[in-house]
């Protein structure tokens, strides 16, 4: 008899098990397991949110639900904090908290653009040795001046440019005195005291660095807000092509520029655009930032991309899709066009982060022009659903057709648009 007892628990344990699992796969709970927990979205926006429960929002007229074939469509129509219930009369089986932002809209860009910028300082990009009466030096080396490092003072005058080092060092040479020397390493204030030495057969001094206090390249505009003329672009950070360090802006610009030809990328060796600014040089906005998600200012022009001039909706990490989406770029000329591609991999991200989706390139025109994505891309406006979602930031190097992008929401805040702020609500505190 106990052994009969044995086999009826074993026999109802499986059974519970399998019903467990089987009910891990019904449809009504899969969409309950997946169900945000907190939902973000702008006033006109929508949601859809699949589900066989009843939803029911909070009576503020915050959020309106529509409930259709299997689906509850959410639409903010004022911005505030508010909650949505989903149950069975007043037996609410789970709530879902949801911020309702003001509107929000960007024009997108897609535009080829060029990039000079100003140090803050003269970066440090190497040593040599100088050839003196009695050895070969260099006096940069010896005081302990690192590559990577940005020169601000020296003897108390505040150094801007190349230019402005060279009277400082010929007067301390001359009076043979040490040169007081201020360094920014690693975002901290480092002195140091150097030595200038004269050349052998030279009548000048010399501090045995190679320095730079200018930078110039290419890249793509992502985004500009139509209101501020604040703007987004590239993505990612401009480095030192030397020290691999990301340079600390003082002053830059970008200005209008014209696709030349295309360096095709090839597997463990990406492309490039080649461009060249445009004739007129014509200055179109300033740059105040770098930082890992691009550079950002203000336009001082107005900017046309000839495709999407119109203010369009954000996309935030939440709503992006794995799916088709579209990016505007340029890879003849001046002429934006709009190119397919597909999201392969997005991650919801709570934090800035960069790399928040993966994508790849299915245009067959843009593989066959670039082969894929390739430098001078970066910044590449991605477009799905009628929304800007991010931008294009790093290419595979084994696979030149696919590649990483960031989340807007990121570029938006690094440009000093708070989508993120304070709600009518709060303003009317």
């Amino acid at each position: 008899m106990g052994v009969n007892k044995k086999i009826v628990k074993k026999s109802l344990g499986g059974i519970l098990l399998v019903l467990l699992f089987s009910a891990a796969f019904y449809p009504p709970i899969q969409q309950y397991i997946q169900m945000p927990q907190h939902l973000v979205l702008f006033e006109g926006q929508e949601f859809k949110v699949p589900t066989s429960i009843p939803a029911i929002a909070n009576d503020d007229g915050s959020v309106e639900v529509m409930k259709r074939d299997g689906v509850a469509t959410l639409k903010g129509k004022e911005a505030k904090d508010t909650a949505l219930q989903f149950g069975f009369g007043s037996f609410p089986l789970r709530t879902m908290d949801i911020t309702v932002l003001p509107e929000l809209k960007i024009i997108p860009g897609g535009q080829s653009i060029g990039v000079r910028v100003q140090t803050e300082g003269v970066l440090v990009v190497g040593h040599h040795l100088v050839d003196t009466e009695t050895s070969d030096i260099s006096p940069g080396e010896v005081a302990g001046i690192e590559v990577g490092d940005m020169i601000t003072k020296m003897n108390g005058v505040k150094i801007e440019e190349m230019n402005d080092i060279n009277p400082v060092v010929q007067e301390s040479g001359e009076a043979n005195e040490p040169i007081q020397v201020e360094i920014k390493r690693n975002g901290k204030k480092v002195n140091k005291e150097l030595t200038p030495v004269k050349g052998k057969g030279d009548k000048t001094f010399r501090l045995g660095l190679y320095i730079r206090d200018s930078a110039a390249g290419v890249g793509t505009l992502t985004f500009y807000d139509p209101k501020s003329k604040k703007y987004g672009a590239l993505g990612h950070v401009i480095s030192d092509m030397d020290t691999k360090q990301p340079i600390e802006v003082n002053e830059g610009e970008i200005v209008s520029s014209k696709v030349t030809s295309i360096e095709k990328g090839m597997t463990g060796e990406p492309g490039e655009k080649l461009a060249r600014f445009s004739s007129d040089r014509k200055v179109l906005g300033n740059i105040t930032k770098n930082s890992s998600f691009g550079i950002f200012g203000e336009l001082s022009e107005d900017v046309d991309n000839g495709k999407l001039n119109k203010p369009m909706d954000i996309g935030l990490s939440h709503q992006v899709e794995e799916g088709p989406a579209e990016i505007l770029t340029v890879v003849n000329g001046d002429e934006v066009k709009r190119f397919d591609i597909e999201i392969v991999s997005s991650t919801e991200q709570k934090f800035p982060a960069t790399k928040g989706m993966v994508l790849k390139v299915t245009d067959p025109e843009l593989i066959d022009a670039t082969g894929g994505i390739v430098q001078g891309m970066s910044g590449s406006p991605i477009i799905q659903n009628d929304r800007i979602i991010g931008a294009v930031t790093h290419v595979f190097v084994n696979d030149p057709t696919s590649g990483y992008g960031c989340h807007i929401e990121w570029m938006l805040q690094e440009a000093g648009i708070d989508i993120y702020g304070e709600t009518k609500e709060e303003k009317a505190s």
